[in-house]
């Protein structure tokens, strides 16, 4: 066997071992693709149902939120209206009932002195010792 020939061969074995590495390398990789394909499949299965759910909660999550917001704006409208209401009835009432209130409490004023003649309690009071002490008391502590 001449050296030409040793190459020869020795190419042709080196050619076999490359073709049959290259052979198992596509082998597993058809077999990572089948597995892929079959998982893409089960996602797929799992997946549309739980869109259509979710999907569907959202709907009723929109419907829910347009209640609310129409709640929301009837609660606004009846806030308006208690407070254009409370408004008038303060304007309407409030200067007289202030008015009436006053001349009551001129007129009781009135009457309290003219009766007794002196002045009113809250000034016969004395204040000892932070506390109010009636003028009844006043007189057995000075004797």
């Amino acid at each position: 066997m001449s050296g030409g020939e040793v190459a020869g061969i020795l190419v042709a074995v080196f050619w076999a071992i490359l073709v049959s590495f290259l052979a198992v390398a596509l082998a597993r990789l058809a077999q990572v693709l089948k597995a892929t394909t079959r998982l893409v499949a089960e996602v797929t299965e799992q997946a549309v149902p739980l869109l259509a759910d979710a999907s569907t909660t959202v709907r009723s999550a929109r419907t829910q939120l347009d209640r609310v917001d129409a709640i929301a704006s009837d609660v606004q409208e009846v806030t308006s209206n208690a407070s254009a209401l409370s408004s008038t009835v303060a304007s309407t009432f409030g200067g007289p009932l202030v008015k009436v209130a006053a001349f009551g409490y001129g007129v009781r004023k009135a009457l309290g002195r003219d009766r007794e003649g002196a002045p009113p309690a809250a000034e016969r009071r004395t204040v000892i010792v932070g506390r109010t002490v009636p003028a009844a008391r006043r007189r057995k502590q000075k004797g």
